[in-house]
């Protein structure tokens, strides 16, 4: 029995759209001759990391304080991503949010991986941090505990979040690949709090930062839209801003739940008014909540991040575009795929998905498919985390794939 659900969690993920399996489907079927007899079905199966980002985590020490002055060393867990490539390269630091109490204990490593690869082809190196506190190191220290809802306390937690910043940017400049006289912060949620916090410190290399969503105290299944002490947060953020000098760019939706649509503007006033730079973008609704932005409205807010990073000097193209339909085959044509076995019954379970779609393959064999939200983007990445690289073979309706 356990042979065969681990056989079918890989044909799982292969139907996903995800990788082509075939390799590892092998080594798990001899795998499963030899595992003892006592391991149980729901054992994990491992993380399938990104090849084409040379996808890592490293752990390094950190020293932060909580609000009550306590003061621990831990290690901190990095997943960082990177072009090919000797570099050296700029870097990104995306700071991840913090969930609900009740899910708090949850919250795995965080991997945002389709903003990564967008990043990465931009040509930075990404660092994504898992503060303390969070996955490997949820337990009895949190240093972004901020007190009550009636009186939320953020400085402290703003220090300890940026703190690991900081510390991960004295991490890269030890990395021979990346140039940390160059780098930006970013993050969603209180990952956003995060990037706001590190440029109102204003350290050395930041050229600008980017705020997905950002703020503290939401919660949306007891009080959508209405977070604790939003003044406290406006009063905090009007003051944090005197110290900074780089530009900011603040991305929100209308339909968040966690802040509603007006309060992130009078966050953002405040910042302006304490003399902080940042351009403010609403975005309409996305989803069923907008908190979400930053996953499930790519389409939305790429072009908006590439104009401010064309900005700052970073003027690579890496947003995925349509081309031009080939006339190489029919759309349900699955025969004139240049794909094995695998990769036509993954073609076969692409057409029968709604637009908007997107299907990608590469010339070894490994194949991937995305819907709805950046399904180009989305399905290049499916397929080229396995190490290949992968082109576009059929858009929508369309069949877009040109032989070399």
């Amino acid at each position: 029995m356990l042979c065969l659900i681990f056989l079918e969690k890989q044909t799982m993920d292969s139907r996903s759209g995800r990788w082509n399996f075939r390799s590892l489907a092998l080594w798990a079927a001899l795998v499963c001759l030899l595992l003892p007899v006592t391991l149980h079905a729901q054992t994990p199966a491992a993380e399938i990391y990104a090849k084409d980002m040379r996808e890592e985590i490293v752990r390094i020490n950190v020293t932060v304080k909580d609000m009550f002055n306590r003061q621990e060393t831990r290690p901190m867990p990095i997943t960082i991503y990177r072009p090919a490539g000797d570099g050296p390269f700029p870097l990104v630091v995306f700071n991840h949010g913090r969930a609900t109490q009740s899910r708090r204990a949850a919250q795995a490593r965080y991997r945002p991986e389709h903003a990564a690869r967008y990043l990465v082809t931009k040509g930075f190196v990404v660092l994504v941090p898992v503060r303390i506190g969070y996955w490997e190191t949820y337990g009895d220290f949190d240093p972004e505990q901020s007190g009550s809802c009636s009186n939320i306390s953020v400085e402290p937690m703003s220090i300890a979040a940026s703190d690991q910043v900081l510390a991960a940017v004295e991490y890269a400049k030890s990395l021979t690949y990346v140039d940390a006289s160059r780098w930006i912060v970013a993050g969603q949620s209180v990952g956003g709090l995060t990037a706001i916090a590190t440029v109102g410190r204003n350290p050395a290399g930041l050229l600008g930062g980017i705020n997905f969503a950002g703020g503290t105290g939401g919660n949306p299944d007891a009080n959508p839209g209405r977070p604790c002490s939003p003044g406290q947060l406006s009063r905090y953020w009007g003051r944090l801003a005197k110290g900074s000098t780089v530009p900011m760019l603040w991305l929100y939706w209308q339909n968040d739940k966690y802040w509603g649509p007006d309060i992130p503007r009078e966050w953002h006033k405040a910042w302006v008014y304490g003399g902080g730079k940042a351009d403010f973008k609403s975005f309409p609704a996305a989803g069923t909540d907008g908190h979400r932005g930053l996953n499930i409205d790519m389409n939305t807010w790429l072009p908006v991040v590439d104009e401010f990073l064309e900005r700052l000097g970073f003027t690579k193209s890496a947003i995925v575009t349509r081309p031009a339909v080939s006339g190489f085959a029919d759309i349900a044509d699955s025969g004139k795929l240049p794909s094995a076995a695998q990769g036509k019954a993954g073609y076969a379970r692409f057409l029968e998905i709604k637009l908007h779609r997107a299907f990608a393959l590469s010339a070894r064999g490994a194949w991937g498919y995305a819907s709805g939200d950046y399904a180009m983007g989305r399905a290049l990445g499916n397929c080229q985390r396995s190490g290949q690289t992968c082109r576009l073979y059929a858009v929508d309706s369309d069949v877009v794939w040109r032989p070399d």
